[in-house]
């Protein structure tokens, strides 16, 4: 089983975040840049993977579309890919001001 974790920030930018995080989680981000999300920022390892992007993403019609539209006050999202329980990780995450968890799939 596999958790999926959305966390969400209108008050950091996407390095911001990636600056935070780095610094309570001590991994490192490596920048990436797809067709279908736009830059991201994404880090593998202890914690599993974490990825970190921003809400609005590139549209077929030149017009950005949400990643999650049921935020859509939210700017930057964090995603993370991990094998549960990690309560390390949702913890550390839990500290960092402005960084709401949005919501939980297991699959």
């Amino acid at each position: 089983m596999t958790d999926y974790d959305t966390y969400g920030t209108s008050r950091h930018t996407a390095s911001e975040l990636v600056r935070l995080v780095t610094g309570h989680l001590d991994v490192v981000f490596t920048e990436r840049e797809s067709d279908y999300r736009g830059v991201y920022h994404l880090a593998q390892g202890t914690y599993g993977r974490i990825e970190i992007q921003p809400n609005a993403i590139p549209g077929d019609d030149g017009q950005d579309d949400l990643y999650t539209p049921e935020h859509p006050a939210v700017r930057i999202l964090l995603l993370t890919n991990t094998p549960p329980p990690e309560p390390t990780l949702h913890t550390r995450l839990g500290t960092i001001q402005g960084l709401v968890h949005l919501g939980r799939e297991s699959w």
